[in-house]
C-alpha cells in the first residue's frame, strides 16, 4: 500500500517537472523570436525609413520633418524624436577631389580674366572678368561655385546668354568626372515680379537654376541622376536687401557639389525610376 502511493507521488512530481520544462522551453521560443523581429527591424534602410516616417508625418499633421541644424544633415525621426544617423564623412581621396576641382575652377577663371586684361589692353570696354562675377567657396556641405546673375542672365530672364552657356559648360567639364550629388540653387532679391511666366521670385529662381542644370546635363554630360534644382526666391539672402548693391548680390545662382556624406539623404536612384 505504502509502495503505491510512494510510485503516484513519484508520478507527480515527474509530471509537475515535464510542465515546467514545456513552460520553460516556450518562453525561450517566444524570446528567440523576439530578438529575431528586433535585429531585422535595425537592418531597415534608413532612407527608405526616412521617407516613409516624412511621409506619415505630412498625412498625419500637415507637415514634413524638420531640419534642425541647417549646417549638418541631421534629419529628425517624427515618431521617436531622435537624430538620424549620418552617412559616412568624407574620405582623403574624396577631399582631394573636390580641391582639384576648386584648382581647376580657379584656374579656368584666371585664365579667363588674363583673356580680358588683353581685351582691355587693345581697347574693348565690353570685356567681363569672371573673378568679379564667380566666387568659389567651401561650406560644411561641400564646394560651393556662386555666380552673379548679371553674368548669366538679362534683367528680369531666365534665359542663358550665349557666353553664359559656354562659361556653365566649361566648368561642368570640370564636374563630370565627380560623383558627387550636385545641386543647383536659384536666388533673386526681394523685388518683387509678377507677370504671366513668373507670378513670383520663386518660378523666376526655380527656372534659372532649371536652365543651369540643361547645359551641365546637356552640354557638359553630367548624369541626370546626379543633378538637382532648388528655387529659394528671395528667402535665402547673403545679405540684407537694403540697397541696388545688396540686391546684386543676392541674385545669383549657385552650383553646389554635395560632400559625400550628403548621400545618405538624396533618394536612391532605384526609388525614383519604375
Amino acid at each position: 500500500m505504502a509502495g503505491r502511493r510512494r510510485r503516484k507521488k513519484e508520478e507527480a512530481e515527474s509530471s509537475g517537472m515535464e510542465r515546467w520544462l514545456i513552460t520553460y522551453a516556450d518562453l525561450i521560443t517566444l524570446l528567440m523570436i523576439f530578438f529575431i523581429l528586433m535585429y531585422t527591424m535595425s537592418q531597415v534602410d534608413a532612407r527608405k525609413y526616412a521617407a516613409v516616417a516624412n511621409s506619415l508625418s505630412v498625412v498625419l499633421t500637415g507637415q514634413a520633418l524638420s531640419v534642425l541644424d541647417t549646417s549638418g544633415p541631421s534629419l529628425v525621426d517624427g515618431i521617436s524624436g531622435q537624430q538620424m544617423p549620418e552617412g559616412p564623412g568624407m574620405t582623403p581621396a574624396q577631399q582631394g577631389e573636390l580641391d582639384e576641382v576648386k584648382h581647376m575652377i580657379a584656374e579656368f577663371i584666371k585664365t579667363k580674366d588674363l583673356e580680358a586684361s588683353k581685351g582691355e589692353a587693345q581697347g574693348n570696354a565690353a570685356v567681363t572678368r569672371l573673378s568679379d562675377h564667380i566666387i568659389v567657396y567651401e561650406q560644411e556641405r561641400g564646394l560651393i561655385i556662386s555666380f552673379k546673375d548679371t553674368l548669366l542672365f538679362a534683367s528680369g530672364s531666365d534665359q542663358l546668354t550665349p557666353r553664359a552657356q559656354i562659361i556653365i559648360r566649361d566648368i561642368g567639364n570640370s564636374l563630370v568626372k565627380l560623383p558627387n550629388y550636385i545641386r543647383v540653387e536659384g536666388h533673386t532679391d526681394n523685388v518683387p515680379i509678377n507677370t504671366s511666366k513668373f507670378p513670383s521670385n520663386w518660378e523666376l529662381s526655380v527656372m534659372r537654376a532649371s536652365n543651369v542644370v540643361h547645359v551641365l546635363n546637356e552640354d557638359a554630360g553630367i548624369p541626370a541622376e546626379r543633378l538637382s534644382i532648388i528655387g529659394y526666391g528671395e528667402y535665402r539672402p547673403l545679405v540684407p536687401n537694403e540697397d541696388n548693391l545688396s540686391r546684386s548680390m543676392n541674385r545669383r545662382v549657385d552650383i553646389v557639389i554635395l560632400k559625400k556624406k550628403y548621400d545618405y539623404f538624396e533618394p536612391a536612384v532605384s526609388q525614383t525610376q519604375p
